[in-house]
């Protein structure tokens, strides 16, 4: 069922993403990941670096990355060059390679984090035993938009 064309409720509504940026995000630039990555370093936010860097590395939704457990990154006690997961969307596996990087900021995490094999990789806020949900990860994420601007002050400081 349509609209008639001389209603003039519709004619003067505007649409609702007049002036929005449409369709997909650009992605980061090099420089801009590394600020990033320079901030989270020095304010000492490990879990923050770690699931930034698997973020980029995996290229996996978010709640197949918050859904992660220790096991599926770690066979005895290295950290795997390359782990498998099943989409959840897809229900297909998905493999990726962790680079060198993200290994060792994984492991500073993991080290600190401690756990079992069962255990998830980033837990929640709120409750220790589950997942990290994908509203906090969300607002890390903006976070980490948010601070790139105020990296990039810290840069012009120094």
């Amino acid at each position: 069922m349509g609209h008639l064309d001389l209603d003039a409720a519709i004619h003067d509504r505007p649409p609702w993403n007049a002036g929005q940026n449409v369709g997909p995000k650009r992605p980061r630039r090099r420089r801009d990941i590394w600020a990033i990555r320079f901030c989270l370093d020095e304010h000492k936010r490990i879990r923050d670096r770690a699931l930034f860097d698997l973020a980029i590395d995996s290229k996996l939704r978010a709640w197949d990355l918050v859904k992660l457990r220790i096991g599926n990154l770690v066979i005895g006690g290295p950290i795997r060059n390359r782990a498998t997961v099943i989409q959840q969307k897809t229900c297909r596996p998905i493999q990726f390679e962790i680079m060198a990087e993200t290994r060792s900021t994984l492991e500073r995490w993991l080290e600190r984090r401690g756990g079992k094999l069962s255990d998830f990789v980033f837990p929640s806020m709120i409750d220790y035993v589950s997942h990290l949900n994908t509203r906090q990860y969300a607002r890390l994420n903006g976070l980490a938009t948010v601070t790139l601007t105020g990296v990039i002050q810290c840069l012009q400081l120094r």
